[in-house]
């Protein structure tokens, strides 16, 4: 039983920022956690954490435990329930990771909608732009958007998002509409990045490098701008897909576009995931794939 507490102990730090933090998360005291993490390497004869002035972090053994520790506690957790009546119920904390901007044009309606048919489900939702990991980050399901690299995730496709140029009606009617790539450098383009005097836009067979005329500290603020008619703005086509269906922005240099870019929902266990992590992918692929956002962008 000691040891199976321990791995509880353990899989909670691996979520939690701190050894404080996660002694606070499961109501005991920091000198239990570390007591317990000690007794598990001693077992192990491997170190299965790091600690430093920010926090704790998993070793690659720690992170390999970590995944079997998951798959164990879920499975017991999921045995009782199955025991107690409830195997076909979604209960329970569920981590969630999605890119920047998908609250507010893509998840939040989506998640409104699952909480609703799931109350007895809890979501933490994560918006970051990098590649997640999702063992030591503990995390249940993400959406990722790009190529995967190879892994044991399971990834189930949803669609397509393609990096794309655009400027609002206004703008190009004052200013010409560019043809070619290089004539980019002839118009005020906006960068997504603060501070950051050019711009480099990647096109088929070719990249180029201009003098930016505002340089926003957020995608959200280059979009804001371009729609007000600030300039051109280039970034991926989810967060544009309802100012291209409205008007109020148009695609431009539509044939040197790169190609497209897959978005996956990408989750751990398979087969053997909790009723929380199925319902959550189950429901997520079915909206993703109906969602304007991953189909073909209008012109």
């Amino acid at each position: 039983m000691d040891r199976y507490r321990d791995m509880q102990i353990f899989q909670a730090l691996s979520r939690q920022p701190s050894l404080a933090s996660a002694g606070r998360f499961l109501g005991i005291s920091g000198p239990t956690v570390i007591r317990a993490i000690a007794r598990l390497e001693a077992r192990l004869r491997v170190p299965l954490v790091q600690r430093s002035p920010r926090g704790v972090r998993l070793t690659e053994a720690g992170v390999r435990f970590m995944a079997d520790c998951s798959r164990i506690l879920d499975g017991v957790s999921a045995a009782e329930a199955s025991a107690k009546g409830a195997h076909a119920q979604a209960e329970g904390n569920l981590r969630v990771f999605f890119p920047f901007l998908f609250s507010r044009y893509v998840m939040a309606p989506l998640l409104a909608d699952y909480l609703e048919r799931y109350p007895g489900v809890r979501v933490f939702a994560h918006y970051h732009d990098h590649y997640p990991n999702l063992n030591e980050e503990g995390l249940d399901v993400a959406v990722v958007v790009g190529e995967l690299p190879e892994s044991s995730l399971i990834a189930r496709p949803v669609g397509q998002v393609r990096n794309i140029v655009c400027a609002s009606p206004g703008y190009l009617q004052n200013h010409g509409e560019p043809r070619q790539p290089e004539a980019l450098k002839q118009h005020r383009l906006v960068a997504t990045q603060a501070y950051s005097e050019w711009v480099q836009w990647d096109f088929q067979g070719s990249s180029i490098k201009a003098r930016a005329r505002l340089a926003c500290t957020t995608v959200q603020g280059a979009i804001n701008a371009a729609v007000q008619g600030a300039g051109l703005v280039r970034c991926l086509s989810y967060p544009l897909h309802e100012h291209l269906a409205s008007g109020q922005l148009r695609r431009v240099l539509q044939a040197f576009e790169p190609p497209p870019l897959p978005v996956h929902v990408v989750y751990r266990e398979g087969r053997n995931a909790s009723m929380r992590v199925r319902s959550f992918v189950d429901f997520s692929v079915a909206a993703l794939r109906e969602h304007p956002a991953f189909h073909p962008p209008r012109a």
